[in-house]
Formats: C-alpha cells, sequence, structure tokens
C-alpha cells in the first residue's frame, strides 16, 4: 500500500534505497544464466516467510534455484511509455535572494559597524522582501546574539540604505511603504504623484476601493484616479517572491500515466520508469548452488545460507509488491480513463462527470483508500496538458432538469459569469446565485460564495474598478 502511494520520482528513490539495503536484488538487463532443477529428499518443503531463525538444513534450496526466478526475470506492466532512457537536465546554480542583497551593498561606502547593520538587515528580509520586526527589536536582537550595540536612529539610517536596493520595495515593514518605495524609484509624473499621494494620505480608502471618496477628495477626473490607480496595481506586492521565482531550480512533473488518442480511441500506459527490470543476483544463486553440492557443511556456512535465505525472501516479496503496484495503478487509472471518457476525448472541462472514489472502487473491485492513494499525488499527461488525477474527482449536483452535473463545471461557468461582469459594478453572490439559475443550476447564495472562494476569487466589492 506504501508503494501504491508513491508517485513516480518517489518510487525511483524507494526502489534505489531497497536496491541498497538488499544486495540479493538486482536491476538491469543481465547475460541468461539458468540453474538446473534439484530433487532431493534431504531439503524439507519450507514456507514460512516469518523472522523466526530456520535451521539452514530446513531450507528448500531449490526453491530458490527454481527457473520462476532466473535473472534475466523482466518485472514490466502489459504497455508502458519509450520513456525509459534516462534524461538529465543541467541546473544553473544560481545566487541567492539574500546573497544578491549583500553583493548590492559592496556599492555603497560604509564604515565596518554601518555594514554590520546593514548585513543584520538583510538577514532579516523574509522571502517576500519584507522585514517584520519592529527596529527596537532588531536593536536589541544585535546587542544579544552579535555583540553590536547601536541606536534606532542609526538602524533606521541604515534601513534607508537597504531601501535602495533593487528589487525596489525590498526591506519594507509593512505593504503600504513597500509599494510607497516602488512608486518613488519611478519617474515622476501627474499619476505618479496622485499614486503617492493616495498610498500616503488616504491607504485605508485605497484598500477598501472607496473610488467616491477619492474622486471627492481629490477633485478629479474618473480617468484622472484610474491613471493613478493603474500605477499602484503594476506594483508587486512581494518584491522578494519575484527574485525568488526566478532563481528558483525548476521542478519537473513526471507524470505516472500517459493517455494519447489514437484513430478516436483513448490508450493508456504506464510510464515505464513504474516498471524496473528486476531480478534475484546470480551471485546469491550461485552460494546456494555451492552450499547444496558441499558434502560438508560447516556452522559458517549454514549461518550464510540463513542469510541467503532472508534476502532471497526480501527480494522476492518486493519483486511481487512492485508487480501488484504496477497493476493497481493501471487499472485504477484505467477506470478513470474510461469513466471520464468524454472529457479525454475532447478536452472540454464542462464534459467532466461527477466522479467520486466510490465509483471507480466499485469498478475495479478495490477498497476505496487504495483508489485514494493511487489518485493523490499522481499526474496523468492528456492531450490538453499534464493533470493532478484527483482533480477528475468531484461531487454532483442536480440541474434544473434533474440531471446530475459535475461541480468542476458548475464553477467552471462561475469563472466565466465573474470574468465577463462589467468591472465596475461587479456581481454580489446573490446576483450570481440569480444568474446562475437562469442558466439552469439552482444554488444557493452561500454555495455561490463557497465555490467563489475555492477559486480563489474576492468578494463583489474587492473586484470593483473604476
Amino acid at each position: 500500500m506504501k508503494l501504491i502511494q508513491l508517485p513516480t520520482q518517489a518510487f525511483e528513490q524507494r526502489l534505489k534505497e531497497e536496491m541498497v539495503e538488499n544486495p540479493a536484488l538486482e536491476t538491469g538487463k543481465e547475460d541468461e544464466y539458468e540453474t538446473d532443477e534439484f530433487t532431493s529428499d534431504e531439503y524439507d518443503e519450507y514456507d514460512d516467510y516469518d523472522n523466526d531463525h530456520i535451521d539452514a538444513d530446513d531450507i528448500n534450496i531449490d526453491e530458490y534455484l527454481s527457473d520462476d526466478e532466473i535473472p534475466n526475470y523482466k518485472l514490466q506492466a502489459n504497455n508502458y511509455s519509450d520513456d525509459d532512457e534516462e534524461r538529465t537536465m543541467p541546473f544553473a546554480a544560481p545566487v541567492s535572494f539574500h546573497q544578491n542583497l549583500s553583493d548590492q551593498l559592496n556599492t555603497f561606502i560604509l564604515s565596518d559597524n554601518e555594514r554590520e547593520i546593514a548585513e543584520f538587515l538583510v538577514g532579516s528580509i523574509d522571502d517576500t522582501g519584507y522585514i517584520r520586526r519592529s527596529i527596537s527589536d532588531i536593536v536589541d536582537d544585535m546587542a544579544f546574539t552579535q555583540g553590536i550595540y547601536t541606536d534606532e536612529k542609526t538602524v533606521e539610517n541604515i534601513l534607508h540604505i537597504i531601501h535602495q536596493l533593487e528589487p525596489a520595495g525590498v526591506g519594507a515593514r509593512d505593504l503600504q511603504e513597500c509599494l510607497l518605495l516602488q512608486l518613488k524609484h519611478k519617474t515622476p509624473s501627474e499619476s505618479i504623484d496622485l499614486a503617492i499621494d493616495i498610498l500616503e494620505n488616504q491607504f485605508d480608502a485605497f484598500t477598501k476601493k472607496h473610488y467616491d471618496k477619492l474622486l471627492q477628495k481629490y477633485d478629479i477626473s474618473q480617468d484622472q484616479l484610474r491613471k493613478g490607480i493603474d500605477e499602484i496595481e503594476k506594483l508587486n506586492p512581494k518584491p522578494g517572491g519575484a527574485y525568488d521565482s526566478n532563481s528558483k531550480m525548476v521542478e519537473h512533473v513526471v507524470p505516472d500515466f500517459s493517455i494519447r488518442i489514437v484513430d478516436g480511441e483513448l490508450e493508456l500506459s504506464l510510464n515505464g520508469r513504474n516498471a524496473p527490470e528486476l531480478h534475484v543476483s546470480k551471485d546469491y544463486q550461485e552460494m546456494l548452488q555451492s552450499y547444496k553440492d558441499s558434502r560438508e557443511k560447516s556452522n559458517q556456512q549454514k549461518d550464510a545460507v540463513q542469510f541467503i535465505k532472508q534476502k532471497l525472501d526480501s527480494a522476492k516479496w518486493f519483486i511481487d509488491a512492485i508487480k501488484q503496484r504496477q497493476e493497481t495503478l493501471f487499472v485504477t487509472m484505467n477506470a478513470i480513463m474510461h469513466y471520464q471518457e468524454e472529457y479525454f476525448l475532447d478536452g472540454d472541462e464542462a464534459k467532466l462527470k461527477p466522479m467520486i472514489l466510490k465509483d471507480i472502487a466499485d469498478m475495479v473491485g478495490l477498497d476505496i483508500s487504495t483508489v485514494s492513494r493511487v489518485a493523490n499525488s499522481k499526474y496523468v499527461e492528456t492531450p490538453y496538458g499534464t493533470k493532478l488525477i484527483k482533480e477528475f474527482f468531484s461531487e454532483a449536483m442536480k440541474n434544473d432538469q434533474g440531471e446530475d452535473v459535475s461541480t468542476i463545471e458548475i464553477k467552471k461557468i462561475l469563472q466565466n459569469v465573474i470574468d465577463e461582469e462589467d468591472k465596475r459594478k461587479p456581481l454580489p453572490d446573490d446576483k450570481l446565485a440569480e444568474i446562475l439559475k437562469e442558466k439552469g443550476y439552482p444554488i444557493a447564495r452561500r454555495t455561490i460564495a463557497k465555490y467563489r472562494e475555492q477559486l480563489d476569487i474576492p468578494v463583489a466589492r474587492m473586484r470593483k474598478k473604476i
């Protein structure tokens, strides 16, 4: 069950760990190696897989030398993709956000004490670009942890230097200061000056989008206010995040499955990296063979056979577990593919059917928890992009015709309605509920609010634009 839950990359890591721990398990292609069958009455049948000590003479060595586990044993699904070859991609070693800020300090003429304070301030900046601590706390922290004794005025002066670093807005203590720092880095203009005034003196009215109050306060036209607001909306509220996203090493999603359309039919394949070639080490088989052929068996040889037996049992169990993992992954994803066949053939999210874990569990005859393990953290490559499998699951709701429709379809329609609304008069939740009812989806206002929050869409007032 643990192997089933692992996505492709984590599974590969687990496989490497098992290969290190169990020398009786090997992977890759080997020269064909076969062992003869032996039938000797002096070895009793052995069918015990627990950890109790078994005398070496009680081990049926033939069981470990049979043709069932020849070293050329290949473990693979009936179908798998052609991406078996290992591909590597070189990555750059970027300079960190904080190192970049420290490097910029070298362009300023600072005394040793000032540089120590500046370096401490840079170290206090979080990944989003803010200093979330008060100046008094920073002064105390430097004194107790660094032995740097200074005052708040000196730290304030050094902070002004930090505010000159790139990206603009870094080192701010709150959103208001961050936005103002970015505006003051820009070339002055009428709209820039208005934006600075709004942030300095009318920040609360701006954040609550009380545009009528701003028009009355500044006695300007809507076009002038719009230009000022546009300048603010262009700013980055998380200056550190922009640098971090550019320098962060790229993480590649490895799809566990691939779905293609061939002659109008869906074709599913399991990523070949989930189907390794595994076999039991021929060296271990040779050791058992030597023990079987030897006339005199020492205690040391018997202990070695006991160790070999344990490792071979573990190797066979792991191979069987991987085979079961492949079969479970394939049959589960195959059921999901056929259940959502209309979507995979067309790509229209409106054609996604309501589907819960129990639906698939009933189709494949597995437990719901097993289906959940397959769906979580697994990806499938489709003609419409790489998708997270659990995104295909959704609850059902009734439309005005009494038909079951997916909540995914309803959210898509809600998203479209909000995208097409007049942003000068955005639609409140009760109005959105009326519109969806007209479209054939009778949904309560509180349900609209829940879906809107799941889509990360703010309330009507916060969607308003002038």
